[in-house]
């Protein structure tokens, strides 16, 4: 199996105000966020890719347009945007895309990171 990894950055806040008051992530916060979209084929195609990376610039116009630098609880409309939850939202968006995806992981910290991978 061939795979293959980008990385895309934005920042963008969220207030998790489901939670207890006294929980750190119930309080307006932001994070730098990192994406990295993991596309997997059993074969290359013609031109000795998985993928060709550039192929990917709808992603990174996506995020770049609606995430970053923006409060995600307005983009979505709900307080309930985790990593996980972004994990999930950018698979299905890149699935849609990009029949290889196999999995998106997105990390909040450097030493924090959720994945979504079926």
């Amino acid at each position: 199996m061939y795979r293959i990894t980008k990385e895309f950055h934005l920042s963008a806040s969220h207030q998790l105000d489901h939670l207890p008051a006294d929980h750190q992530c119930a309080r307006l916060h932001g994070h730098n966020y990192i994406v990295i979209v993991e596309l997997a084929a059993e074969s290359l195609n013609d031109d000795g890719f998985v993928r060709d990376y550039h192929d990917l610039s709808p992603l990174k116009r996506y995020i770049d347009e609606t995430f970053d630098h923006r409060h995600l609880n307005d983009v979505f409309g709900h307080s309930k945007v985790t990593s996980e939850f972004l994990a999930r939202h950018f698979y299905d968006w890149c699935k849609q895309r990009f029949p290889e995806t196999s999995s998106v992981r997105v990390s909040e910290t450097p030493k924090t990171w959720a994945e979504y991978r079926p």
